[in-house]
């Protein structure tokens, strides 16, 4: 079949726009970064997001040869640090150091949130997963998450559990956590994990949800008792303390997560190159070895595993807070 002589010219023209298209994205990927970039931070310093974002920055850095410096933006629960990321220039030269938080948790007790996280955000590479454990003051007679169970039942809402604040995944783990259990907590919001754990040491609550970090020395010194552990697996930092799943909660699971993302529409050949440095430099033993020890679970989900990761997160987080009967502010 001959073609129109009125298209001819269409056809002939897409072709070196295709190849035009294609030529820029591979000189893109060649000259990235050619200046600064910043990886934001949507917390203060000296946490596990910030952490886990300094060390992306510096492999980047080391890698590509150009400066990615961490700029710290804490307050409001990661959302105003996360919306300055959303609202930067989709350049590849504004990163972010992506939290459960502000991404997945706050959209379901917020109902004018700045920003879709599905929509606004390209994920790049998902670090660590980072399991907690379930600790009580030692005075609460449970050792074991039935023995917790059965006490909580007998006296509703008389239990107090701390956490970092409304809308946290502290906040929405332990709501997880009692609603599967079929009980009723007090929660009693914190600004921090240091000031509840501070608090759960010295008796005046009963019960929360720490990282392994804090839970594995704690319960060495027998300040507090560690009675089951979030994370599908058990931690080689307490290997002795069994699942909360294991212990009769089929199918609980909740954990912290970090990773690197950028403004949606960021071109993907800058997505692909940020990627592949940070999956090469997670792959060496040192750093894997590294985050292991210090109670996280490598991840390494790329740019598309890591989208269908947050998608699954946000559903669970508005399945809990339904359940629980949180209502968005």
């Amino acid at each position: 079949m001959s073609i129109p002589r009125c298209l001819t010219g269409a056809i002939v023209f897409v072709a070196p726009c295709f190849l035009y298209f294609s030529s820029a994205g591979a000189a893109l990927v060649q000259t990235y970064p050619a200046r600064l970039v910043r990886v934001i931070v949507p917390f203060v310093p000296g946490g596990p997001t910030d952490v886990q974002g300094r060390w992306a920055a510096q492999q980047l850095s080391t890698v590509l040869g150009q400066q990615f410096i961490v700029e710290n933006r804490g307050g409001g629960g990661g959302v105003p640090g996360t919306e300055a990321v959303v609202r930067a220039a989709a350049d590849g030269y504004t990163l972010l150091a992506g939290n459960p938080g502000p991404l997945t948790v706050s959209p379901s007790v917020n109902a004018k949130m700045p920003y879709d996280t599905l929509r606004d955000l390209s994920p790049i590479f998902l670090i660590a997963r980072t399991a907690s454990c379930l600790m009580v003051h030692p005075n609460v007679p449970a050792r074991g998450i039935k023995e917790f169970v059965a006490l909580a039942k007998v006296q509703p809402g008389k239990i107090n559990y701390g956490s970092p604040g409304v809308g946290t995944v502290g906040h929405f783990a332990t709501e997880l956590f009692a609603t599967q259990a079929g009980i009723k907590l007090n929660h009693v919001p914190y600004k921090g994990a240091a000031q509840y754990t501070v608090d759960l040491i010295a008796g005046h609550i009963e019960v929360a949800i720490n990282q392994f970090a804090t839970c594995a020395p704690l319960q060495q010194a027998g300040k507090l008792r560690a009675i089951g552990a979030t994370s599908e697996k058990r931690s080689p930092l307490l290997p002795n303390l069994p699942t909360i799943a294991e212990q009769g909660l089929t199918g609980f699971v909740s954990y912290n997560w970090n990773g690197v993302l950028a403004p949606a529409k960021t071109p993907r050949e800058v997505i692909t190159r940020v990627h592949e440095v940070l999956a090469r430099q997670l792959a060496a033993p040192e750093h894997r070895d590294s985050f292991v020890n210090q109670g996280h679970e490598v991840s390494g989900l790329g740019p598309d595993d890591y989208m269908n990761f947050i998608r699954s997160e946000i559903d669970k987080w508005a399945r809990v807070a339904k359940a629980a009967g949180i209502q968005k502010q």
